[in-house]
């Protein structure tokens, strides 16, 4: 008799373990049909000596492409109830390209996590999304995504890229290597409760994961393989019925030379914010970084630094099932060069969209974005590259100076 109240306890036990667990499949998938137009103008004057001067070149695509809205993707989650206040839980998410069915569940490179939350907070490990990068989506219209991401994300993104990037290990599958502006790899966050009366936060560390060695003479020769893929950030902030405002900084080591004695980083702050009026929410962002060379021993002609300085300002006002959406951006580049025939490069860019929402997970879209480049800027709204030469005019050159795109599109969630 004992033997069977022991038993059907035990049933009872694992019965109750397996009811407080839960795993959830989610997922985005969104489609659009595309349009880019890059155009590149010519920085020289027509001559006589060359007959086949040309003012201009434009490059252009149509694609059905992906993620216009939100972000296509597919995960898992799950949650188990520790008991005592405490949980586990896990988050798989991958990056899907439904345009073409290329990229599926080959890596979750969007986040994969594991960790451990209670009255503490929550503490993270994984692959997981950088504090910098949750500015940048929260306090812009267009969430960075399609063509009417803000001009801020894309010039912070390619600013925050490491000295020799490591290649994909697969051909179509995206690289978890060499950039760790929006999502940082190896890393550790902690995250604090969500009951401190509106007040939240996150810190982040994230391993290089190089090897080390001792003596260090026997170290290789070869760039970036001491300490670039460093991360150290964190952002905290305040939301409260309509307000939402929050600070964010990163420090992330890009690249490096042992026996150089070098170090380069680039350190951002960005501070956002938003405000609900009802008939209309306004976003605004502001975003400053800078890219520098540390020395052991400082050279007598040191690199110069380089800045990038940028913000977006914009506006979404419900209409019925819909939602308008615009933005305003800049970013513009400082070289600290002591003289300089040119200005600054700079990239200003207008966005404007409108979402309408078919039900709570299925909405109709459409954006049309253009971006303005003075002085050698080259950022575009996606779409191909600038032409910067051509045989056409040989030995002269095209400068990057319009960018316009449009998406319309299908987002569906689940």
């Amino acid at each position: 008799m004992n033997k069977f109240l022991v038993a059907v306890a035990g049933l009872a036990v694992a019965s109750a373990a397996s009811a407080q667990s839960s795993v959830t499949l989610f997922g985005v998938v969104d489609a659009a049909v595309s349009g880019y137009s890059n155009k590149s103008e010519n920085v020289a004057f027509p001559t006589l000596a060359n007959p086949f001067y040309v003012d201009s070149i434009k490059a252009s695509r149509t694609a059905l492409s992906n993620s216009g809205y939100n972000s296509s993707r597919l995960g898992f989650r799950g949650t188990e109830d520790l008991g005592g206040g405490l949980a586990a839980s896990f988050w798989l998410e991958a990056p899907i390209t439904n345009d073409d069915g290329q990229t599926g569940i080959s890596t979750f490179a969007r986040r994969s996590t594991v960790s451990l939350s209670g009255a503490f907070g929550e503490v993270r490990l994984g692959r997981d999304y950088a504090p910098l990068y949750w500015n940048d989506t929260v306090f812009d219209p267009f969430g960075a995504n399609g063509v009417g991401a803000s001009v801020v994300f894309t010039a912070n993104g390619a600013f925050n890229t490491f000295n020799g990037p490591a290649s994909p290990a697969v051909a179509g599958v995206p690289s978890v290597s060499g950039n760790s502006y929006a999502r940082a790899s190896n890393s550790i966050g902690y995250f604090l409760p969500p009951n401190l009366g509106g007040f939240y936060g996150q810190v982040m560390y994230a391993f290089h994961e190089k090897d080390k060695f001792d003596s260090g003479t026997v170290t290789p020769t070869a760039l970036n393989n001491s300490r670039s893929g460093r991360y150290v950030g964190g952002r905290f902030g305040y939301a409260n019925g309509p307000l939402d405002v929050a600070l964010a900084y990163g420090n992330s080591t890009i690249g490096d030379g042992f026996y150089a004695g070098t170090t380069t980083s680039v350190k951002t702050i960005n501070l956002g914010g938003s405000y609900d009026f009802g008939v209309v929410k306004l976003f605004g962002e502001y975003s400053t970084a800078g890219k520098e060379v540390d020395y052991e021993v400082t050279p007598l002609v040191p690199a110069a630094d380089i800045d990038l300085k940028g913000y977006v300002v914009g506006a979404t006002v419900p209409v019925g099932p819909g939602l308008i959406r615009v933005a305003y951006s800049q970013a513009k580049y400082d070289f600290n060069l002591p003289f300089s025939l040119v200005g600054d490069p700079k990239a200003d860019k207008v966005a404007i969209g409108y979402v309408h929402n078919l039900s709570k997970r299925t909405a109709l879209y459409a954006t049309v974005a253009r971006v303005k480049n003075k002085n050698g800027a080259a950022l575009t709204v996606g779409g191909p590259s600038f032409v910067a030469t051509s045989t056409l005019v040989p030995g002269q050159a095209f400068q990057p100076k319009t960018s316009t795109g449009y998406d319309v599109g299908l987002r569906h969630a689940f």
